[in-house]
Protein backbone atom coordinates (compact mmCIF):
# COMPACT_ATOMS: atom_id res chain seq x y z
CA UNK A 1 0.00 0.00 0.00
CA UNK A 2 1.06 3.29 -0.34
CA UNK A 3 1.51 6.10 1.76
CA UNK A 4 -0.72 9.37 2.96
CA UNK A 5 1.51 12.62 3.36
CA UNK A 6 -0.33 15.66 4.82
CA UNK A 7 1.46 18.67 3.70
CA UNK A 8 0.89 21.85 4.69
CA UNK A 9 1.88 24.96 2.44
CA UNK A 10 2.14 28.78 2.44
CA UNK A 11 -0.41 30.71 3.71
CA UNK A 12 0.77 33.77 1.40
CA UNK A 13 4.84 34.44 1.30
CA UNK A 14 5.33 31.39 -1.45
CA UNK A 15 8.92 31.35 0.27
CA UNK A 16 7.06 29.69 3.39
CA UNK A 17 7.33 26.64 1.80
CA UNK A 18 9.47 23.78 3.65
CA UNK A 19 12.13 21.83 2.08
CA UNK A 20 10.49 18.44 2.73
CA UNK A 21 7.46 20.11 1.58
CA UNK A 22 8.83 20.51 -2.09
CA UNK A 23 10.64 17.21 -1.92
CA UNK A 24 7.32 14.84 -1.12
CA UNK A 25 4.92 16.80 -3.80
CA UNK A 26 8.18 16.11 -6.39
CA UNK A 27 8.16 12.32 -5.17
CA UNK A 28 4.63 11.46 -5.15
CA UNK A 29 2.21 9.91 -7.68
CA UNK A 30 -0.77 11.92 -7.21
CA UNK A 31 -1.90 15.19 -5.19
CA UNK A 32 -5.34 15.54 -3.42
CA UNK A 33 -5.99 19.18 -3.50
CA UNK A 34 -9.12 21.56 -2.94
CA UNK A 35 -8.65 23.70 -6.06
CA UNK A 36 -6.38 21.87 -8.81
CA UNK A 37 -5.86 25.59 -10.19
CA UNK A 38 -4.43 26.97 -7.24
CA UNK A 39 -2.41 23.84 -6.70
CA UNK A 40 -1.07 23.72 -10.51
CA UNK A 41 0.40 27.53 -9.54
CA UNK A 42 1.63 26.50 -6.45
CA UNK A 43 3.57 23.99 -8.51
CA UNK A 44 4.18 25.66 -11.05
CA UNK A 45 6.16 28.21 -8.90
CA UNK A 46 9.20 25.73 -7.70
CA UNK A 47 9.01 23.75 -11.18
CA UNK A 48 6.67 20.94 -10.39
CA UNK A 49 5.74 19.08 -13.24
CA UNK A 50 3.76 16.49 -14.86
CA UNK A 51 1.75 15.51 -11.61
CA UNK A 52 -1.55 13.83 -11.31
CA UNK A 53 -4.07 16.05 -9.58
CA UNK A 54 -7.58 14.96 -7.49
CA UNK A 55 -10.01 16.94 -6.55
CA UNK A 56 -10.61 16.85 -2.84
CA UNK A 57 -12.70 19.59 -1.56
CA UNK A 58 -15.90 20.27 1.10
CA UNK A 59 -18.40 18.92 -1.11
CA UNK A 60 -17.19 15.98 -2.90
CA UNK A 61 -15.08 14.94 -0.03
CA UNK A 62 -17.08 11.56 0.77
CA UNK A 63 -16.97 10.30 -2.46
CA UNK A 64 -13.15 11.92 -2.92
CA UNK A 65 -12.08 10.45 0.33
CA UNK A 66 -13.29 7.02 -1.33
CA UNK A 67 -11.29 7.41 -4.40
CA UNK A 68 -8.11 8.66 -3.21
CA UNK A 69 -8.20 5.42 -0.51
CA UNK A 70 -8.47 2.81 -3.49
CA UNK A 71 -5.59 4.83 -4.77
CA UNK A 72 -3.55 3.75 -1.77
CA UNK A 73 -4.60 0.29 -1.55
CA UNK A 74 -3.30 0.42 -5.10
CA UNK A 75 0.07 0.92 -3.81
CA UNK A 76 0.56 4.75 -4.93
CA UNK A 77 1.86 7.83 -2.45
CA UNK A 78 -0.70 10.41 -2.38
CA UNK A 79 -0.16 13.95 -0.78
CA UNK A 80 -2.88 15.93 0.34
CA UNK A 81 -2.56 19.48 0.03
CA UNK A 82 -5.34 22.52 1.06
CA UNK A 83 -5.27 25.70 -1.04
CA UNK A 84 -2.99 27.33 2.21
CA UNK A 85 -1.75 26.17 5.27
CA UNK A 86 -2.44 22.71 6.77
CA UNK A 87 -5.36 20.40 5.83
CA UNK A 88 -8.01 19.43 7.86
CA UNK A 89 -7.46 22.39 9.86
CA UNK A 90 -10.65 24.60 8.92
CA UNK A 91 -10.18 22.66 5.48
CA UNK A 92 -10.91 19.67 4.24
CA UNK A 93 -8.85 16.21 4.74
CA UNK A 94 -10.43 14.53 7.76
CA UNK A 95 -12.36 12.10 6.26
CA UNK A 96 -9.50 10.63 3.96
CA UNK A 97 -7.13 10.66 7.12
CA UNK A 98 -9.57 8.84 9.15
CA UNK A 99 -10.02 6.00 6.35
CA UNK A 100 -6.09 5.58 6.14
CA UNK A 101 -5.58 4.84 9.73
CA UNK A 102 -8.83 2.65 9.62
CA UNK A 103 -7.48 0.72 6.56
CA UNK A 104 -4.16 0.60 8.03
CA UNK A 105 -2.15 3.16 5.38
CA UNK A 106 0.66 4.98 6.86
CA UNK A 107 -0.46 9.04 7.58
CA UNK A 108 2.71 10.84 7.56
CA UNK A 109 2.39 14.78 8.50
CA UNK A 110 4.61 17.25 6.95
CA UNK A 111 3.99 20.40 9.30
CA UNK A 112 4.27 24.07 7.63
CA UNK A 113 1.85 27.17 7.87
CA UNK A 114 -1.22 27.30 10.07
CA UNK A 115 -2.76 30.94 10.09
CA UNK A 116 -3.84 30.31 13.69
CA UNK A 117 -0.69 29.96 15.19
CA UNK A 118 0.96 32.56 13.55
CA UNK A 119 -1.45 34.87 14.18
CA UNK A 120 -0.82 33.74 18.25
CA UNK A 121 2.66 33.58 18.21
CA UNK A 122 2.50 37.72 16.97
CA UNK A 123 -0.33 38.72 19.23
CA UNK A 124 1.31 39.01 22.30
CA UNK A 125 -1.49 37.69 24.21
CA UNK A 126 -1.15 34.69 26.64
CA UNK A 127 -0.41 31.31 25.04
CA UNK A 128 0.28 28.63 27.09
CA UNK A 129 -3.17 27.36 26.82
CA UNK A 130 -5.59 28.35 23.76
CA UNK A 131 -8.45 27.41 21.92
CA UNK A 132 -8.79 27.03 18.52
CA UNK A 133 -12.20 27.48 16.75
CA UNK A 134 -12.00 28.12 13.37
CA UNK A 135 -14.53 29.30 12.06
CA UNK A 136 -17.95 30.63 13.86
CA UNK A 137 -21.47 29.45 12.47
CA UNK A 138 -23.59 31.78 10.51
CA UNK A 139 -26.54 31.79 12.80
CA UNK A 140 -26.48 34.62 15.21
CA UNK A 141 -27.91 32.74 18.33
CA UNK A 142 -25.38 30.02 17.69
CA UNK A 143 -22.87 32.59 17.10
CA UNK A 144 -23.29 34.63 20.17
CA UNK A 145 -23.63 30.86 22.31
CA UNK A 146 -20.35 29.55 21.40
CA UNK A 147 -18.70 33.36 21.84
CA UNK A 148 -20.01 33.23 25.46
CA UNK A 149 -18.93 29.58 25.77
CA UNK A 150 -15.10 30.42 24.80
CA UNK A 151 -15.16 33.75 27.03
CA UNK A 152 -15.70 31.50 30.19
CA UNK A 153 -13.16 28.77 29.70
CA UNK A 154 -10.43 32.12 30.29
CA UNK A 155 -7.97 31.05 27.23
CA UNK A 156 -7.09 32.84 24.46
CA UNK A 157 -8.96 31.70 21.50
CA UNK A 158 -8.85 31.88 17.78
CA UNK A 159 -11.21 32.49 15.30
CA UNK A 160 -11.26 32.43 11.32
CA UNK A 161 -13.29 35.01 9.88
CA UNK A 162 -14.21 36.35 6.42
CA UNK A 163 -14.38 40.23 5.48
CA UNK A 164 -17.85 40.00 5.52
CA UNK A 165 -18.17 39.40 8.69
CA UNK A 166 -15.43 41.21 10.40
CA UNK A 167 -17.27 43.80 11.61
CA UNK A 168 -20.31 42.10 12.93
CA UNK A 169 -17.82 39.37 14.55
CA UNK A 170 -15.73 42.00 16.52
CA UNK A 171 -19.33 44.17 17.34
CA UNK A 172 -20.47 40.54 19.06
CA UNK A 173 -17.09 40.54 20.77
CA UNK A 174 -17.23 44.07 21.64
CA UNK A 175 -21.03 43.30 23.44
CA UNK A 176 -20.02 40.23 25.05
CA UNK A 177 -16.60 41.09 26.66
CA UNK A 178 -15.62 44.39 25.98
CA UNK A 179 -12.56 44.63 27.98
CA UNK A 180 -11.44 41.82 26.41
CA UNK A 181 -7.75 41.80 24.55
CA UNK A 182 -8.04 41.24 20.80
CA UNK A 183 -5.93 40.92 18.17
CA UNK A 184 -7.03 40.85 14.19
CA UNK A 185 -4.74 39.60 12.01
CA UNK A 186 -5.13 40.69 8.30
CA UNK A 187 -3.73 39.26 5.33
CA UNK A 188 -1.07 36.82 7.28
CA UNK A 189 2.36 36.68 5.70
CA UNK A 190 1.36 38.42 2.31
CA UNK A 191 2.24 42.23 1.15
CA UNK A 192 -0.54 43.78 2.64
CA UNK A 193 -0.20 42.17 6.01
CA UNK A 194 -1.37 44.10 9.26
CA UNK A 195 -2.23 43.97 12.64
CA UNK A 196 -4.73 45.60 14.97
CA UNK A 197 -4.55 45.43 18.69
CA UNK A 198 -6.33 46.59 21.63
CA UNK A 199 -9.89 46.18 22.56
CA UNK A 200 -12.88 45.07 20.32
CA UNK A 201 -14.33 48.90 20.00
CA UNK A 202 -11.14 50.39 18.91
CA UNK A 203 -10.56 48.07 16.10
CA UNK A 204 -13.92 48.37 14.81
CA UNK A 205 -13.03 51.44 14.90
CA UNK A 206 -10.02 51.42 12.48
CA UNK A 207 -11.85 49.32 10.03
CA UNK A 208 -14.66 51.59 9.77
CA UNK A 209 -12.41 54.39 9.49
CA UNK A 210 -10.81 53.38 6.52
CA UNK A 211 -12.76 50.64 4.59
CA UNK A 212 -10.44 49.34 2.18
CA UNK A 213 -9.31 47.57 5.44
CA UNK A 214 -12.07 45.12 5.59
CA UNK A 215 -10.66 42.84 2.89
CA UNK A 216 -8.84 39.60 2.66
CA UNK A 217 -8.69 36.80 5.34
CA UNK A 218 -8.77 37.61 8.98
CA UNK A 219 -7.94 35.93 11.98
CA UNK A 220 -8.90 37.07 15.40
CA UNK A 221 -7.12 36.08 18.98
CA UNK A 222 -9.05 37.01 22.11
CA UNK A 223 -7.67 36.91 25.22
CA UNK A 224 -10.76 37.16 27.72
CA UNK A 225 -11.74 39.34 30.40
CA UNK A 226 -13.90 37.67 32.64
CA UNK A 227 -16.45 39.20 34.99
CA UNK A 228 -15.36 39.54 38.14
CA UNK A 229 -17.86 37.09 40.18
CA UNK A 230 -17.25 34.56 37.18
CA UNK A 231 -13.62 34.86 37.16
CA UNK A 232 -13.57 33.76 40.58
CA UNK A 233 -16.06 30.68 40.37
CA UNK A 234 -13.94 29.39 37.13
CA UNK A 235 -10.39 30.41 39.06
CA UNK A 236 -12.17 28.06 41.95
CA UNK A 237 -12.92 25.17 39.94
CA UNK A 238 -9.66 25.12 38.06
CA UNK A 239 -8.17 25.23 41.34
CA UNK A 240 -9.87 22.41 42.63
CA UNK A 241 -9.12 20.55 39.58
CA UNK A 242 -5.34 20.95 39.26
CA UNK A 243 -5.06 19.87 43.00
CA UNK A 244 -6.83 16.90 42.46
CA UNK A 245 -4.32 16.47 39.91
CA UNK A 246 -1.61 16.69 42.23
CA UNK A 247 -0.29 19.30 41.14
CA UNK A 248 2.15 21.65 42.91
CA UNK A 249 0.99 24.74 44.72
CA UNK A 250 3.76 26.56 43.14
CA UNK A 251 2.59 25.38 39.58
CA UNK A 252 -0.85 26.22 40.04
CA UNK A 253 -0.05 29.68 41.31
CA UNK A 254 1.39 30.71 38.16
CA UNK A 255 -0.65 28.72 35.88
CA UNK A 256 -3.53 30.31 36.96
CA UNK A 257 -1.77 33.91 37.38
CA UNK A 258 -0.97 34.03 33.76
CA UNK A 259 -4.06 32.59 32.14
CA UNK A 260 -6.68 34.77 34.42
CA UNK A 261 -4.18 38.13 34.86
CA UNK A 262 -4.61 38.00 38.72
CA UNK A 263 -2.02 38.34 41.18
CA UNK A 264 -0.07 35.13 42.28
CA UNK A 265 -1.02 35.87 46.21
CA UNK A 266 -4.70 36.10 45.27
CA UNK A 267 -4.49 32.71 43.44
CA UNK A 268 -2.63 31.17 46.56
CA UNK A 269 -4.97 32.74 49.20
CA UNK A 270 -7.87 31.08 47.39
CA UNK A 271 -6.36 28.40 47.06
CA UNK A 272 -5.42 27.98 50.88
CA UNK A 273 -8.99 28.88 51.63
CA UNK A 274 -9.88 26.10 49.04
CA UNK A 275 -7.05 23.29 50.59
CA UNK A 276 -9.51 23.92 54.20
CA UNK A 277 -12.52 22.46 53.06
CA UNK A 278 -11.37 19.74 50.82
Amino acid sequence: MGSLYVVATPIGNLKDITFRALEVLKDVDIIACEDTRVTKKLLSHFGITGKKLVPYYEHIEKEAAEEILNILKGGKDVALVSDAGTPCISDPGYRVVKLAWESGIKVIPVPGAFAGAVALSASGLPSDRFLFCGFLPKKEKRKRELLEEYIKTGYTFILYESPKRIIPTLNLIKEITPESEVVVAKELTKIHERFFRGKAEDIIKKLEEEKSLQKGEFVIVVHPVLEEDDAMEDIQSEIIKLLKERKKSKEIVKELSDRFNISKNEIYRLMIEIKKNI
